[in-house]
């Protein structure tokens, strides 16, 4: 099986984004967005994934990082549709959940060409080295309708918000990793439709 990259760019009048994705092989990363958080999201997401992720974004984060998160979320949601191509073979579902100190999060996921997302999430209204707690849903909002799948994330519980967002991702980070790796048993799409990507 060939390697399951992409290369996408996205330039407009809010930001200018250049991201490369390897689902197979490459383990690298190396993630500068001018958001400090979100860098460090970014980066344990390629992690805990095992997915190769370079993102290099430019944004308006003097007026917030509202669009450089948004954006880079549609960067990277397009960057999965493209490399996972027809999407035979995959797994499909996917599902984590994950502990960080007191906080648990949970996170399912269906490739299943629908753009869908659940997020509940109770987090404090704050910032994070200029990450803005709700940008959360607004990544993985951004993420779940450009990659075409179905998305629920809940943190269940937690008190420290950096704690809670990082569990979030983490969990999307495992669940999405499963989801995509290969079952050897699946011969070829795994839906009694036939497709997956429309």
């Amino acid at each position: 099986m060939s390697q399951r990259s992409a290369s996408r760019q996205r330039k407009t009048g809010e930001t200018d984004i250049s991201l490369q994705l390897s689902i197979d092989g490459a383990r690298d990363y190396d993630n500068s967005t001018g958001v400090g958080f979100f860098d460090h999201m970014l980066d344990l997401f390629a992690r805990h994934g095992r997915f190769g992720l370079e993102v290099e974004a430019i944004g308006d984060t003097e007026t917030g990082a509202h669009h450089t998160v948004e954006d880079v979320g549609i960067v990277l949601g397009q960057a999965f549709d493209e490399a996972l191509g027809d999407r035979a073979g995959i797994r499909r579902y996917g599902f984590a959940a994950v502990p960080m100190d007191e906080a648990l999060a949970e996170c399912a996921i269906d490739i299943s060409g629908r753009p869908h997302v659940v997020f509940r999430a109770d987090l404090p209204k704050t910032s994070i080295a200029g990450f803005e707690s709700e940008l959360a849903e607004e990544f993985f909002r951004a993420f779940a309708n450009a990659a075409k799948l179905t998305l629920h994330v809940e943190v269940r519980y937690g008190s420290n918000v950096h704690h809670m967002i990082e569990a979030a991702f983490k969990a999307f980070a495992r669940a999405l990793r499963v989801a995509v790796s290969i079952d050897p048993e699946e011969t070829g799409v795994p839906s009694t439709k036939g497709t997956l990507s429309e």
